[in-house]
């Protein structure tokens, strides 16, 4: 019974966003801010998850809505929408991971003076810790800095696949769309990358024990 609500829900939702879709490709702004305010959030924490940089974060996902709002015109609505537009995030992040590997590979003989530098990617910003005291704020902040380590270290198609379906609830069927493969080599990627978390993270906790 639950399971069939929530695909009910999920149903409304849906044809209440390609509804939008077709009042956006007839001009109307107001449906666009309507689809931006309802998706901005999920798709702003993917592309975080996935490149570990807030402020590339957001630029990104302002390019995923130039997107949905140019192809407006001529989407049509064969696969459901979340799926569709999540294919964009995808593509705009593997181009983006692309684009750093090619930079890393110029930028591999540094300088003396560069030899103490960190190199790109910088640390996630953290949740605020005002409720908890110094002791618990530490150590939450640690976990959570290891967490998106473990994450960022992982391969690109395992990545994403770990943060659609433990971030973002997708299901087998969906991921596999987005990631345009099949459901068994998408529970494979889900298995090999929670295997690596696991890993990662325990050395962590064993060494903090």
């Amino acid at each position: 019974m639950k399971d069939r609500f929530r695909d009910d829900v999920a149903g409304d939702s849906d044809a209440h966003d390609k509804a939008l879709m077709v009042r956006i490709a007839g001009g109307d702004e107001t449906a666009l801010r309507d689809l931006i305010e309802k998706h901005q959030g999920a798709v702003y924490g993917t592309i975080a998850k996935m490149l570990g940089d807030p402020v590339e974060a957001q630029d990104l996902a302002q390019q995923v809505f130039v997107r949905v709002y140019r192809a407006a015109g001529t989407y049509r609505a064969t696969a459901q929408f979340k799926t569709w537009i999540f294919t964009i995030v995808r593509n705009l992040v593997f181009n983006e991971h692309r684009r750093r590997s090619r930079a890393t590979l110029i930028s591999l003989s540094p300088t003396e003076n560069e030899q103490g530098h960190s190199g790109p990617g910088g640390e996630m910003d953290l949740p605020d810790m005002a409720n908890k005291t110094p002791g618990e704020a530490v150590l939450q902040a640690e976990m959570l800095r290891k967490i998106d380590e473990a994450i960022l270290a992982l391969p690109d198609q395992q990545r994403l696949a770990i943060v659609l379906r433990r971030y973002d609830e997708f299901s087998y069927e969906q991921i596999a769309e987005i990631l345009k493969t099949s459901v068994p080599a998408t529970k494979s990627l889900l298995f090999r990358a929670r295997e690596t978390l696991r890993v990662a993270l325990q050395e962590y906790m064993e060494r903090e024990g």
